[in-house]
């Protein structure tokens, strides 16, 4: 299935609004996989590069693999002062990186996009021996009333709408079958993510589900998410809770 997609005309609002990940999550994965300067990542769908820049920040050498132009051309013109990366545009499945080559595969806020089947037998061809794959997600805490309240402006509005992170949290059996006999490390971070309107609007709107300008729905999506901004927002900011998660393993 075609996925690259769905995030065309939203990549500049994707990189300014879409979190980075918590420097306890980075601490962790370098310690896991004992993660050196010369060791090369892979980081796949990596769209505008918000994952990749902090690997680029540690000395990683990081190969960037974004099939969507408009994500990957962001990518490039914002982590160009980083001689460690590269950028390839291919797809998940078929990365054209060299066979045992990579040190470390990782996907943020893509892998529930990807043919899972195909992409294992890629990460099984283009990784060194014993080395593993890190799937992670930002992800709203859905206990929280606000974003519960988020979660049925979406699906009210938004034809495409899913679930966050297209309601991968809800299948676990996904990771089961990705993963070696089923094996894999699970890590989880909590933390409180502030945003003034503008921020909130973008964060939504950043979402490949979220209405375009030119669709019907936007206008109500946008009032909607007003409304909300407005009912739960303290001195023009609003507290929306997220949780890091993490699946680290063999393939």
């Amino acid at each position: 299935m075609e996925t690259s997609g769905n995030f065309s005309g939203k990549a500049d609002v994707y990189a300014k609004y879409r979190p980075s990940y918590p420097k306890e999550y980075i601490d962790y994965l370098f310690s896991t996989n004992h993660l050196k300067d010369d060791r090369i990542v892979a980081d796949i769908g990596s769209g505008t590069g918000i994952f990749s820049r902090q690997l680029l920040e540690r000395g990683l050498h990081v190969i960037g693999v974004e099939p969507n132009d408009e994500m990957r051309k962001v990518a490039e013109q914002s982590l160009n002062q980083y001689s460690r990366f590269s950028s390839v545009k291919a797809t998940a499945e078929n990365t054209t990186l060299k066979g045992n080559s990579i040190d470390l595969i990782t996907v943020a806020q893509a892998f529930h996009w990807f043919d899972k089947k195909a992409f294992k037998i890629e990460c099984q061809r283009i990784l060194k021996q014993k080395e593993n794959v890190a799937l992670v997600w930002n992800s709203r805490d859905l206990t929280s009333p606000v974003i519960k309240e988020n979660e049925e402006i979406c699906q009210k509005t938004c034809s495409n709408f899913k679930g966050f992170s297209g309601g991968i949290e809800e299948t676990p059996e996904v990771f089961s079958d990705f993963f070696k006999e089923g094996k894999y490390e699970f890590k989880k971070y909590s933390s409180e993510m502030l945003f003034d309107y503008e921020g909130f609007l973008g964060r939504n709107l950043s979402a490949s589900y979220a209405p375009k300008k030119d669709d019907e729905e936007y206008e109500r999506f946008v009032y909607l998410l007003t409304e909300l901004f407005e009912k739960y927002s303290k001195k023009g900011k609003i507290a929306l809770e997220n949780i890091t998660r993490s699946y680290l393993g063999n393939v």
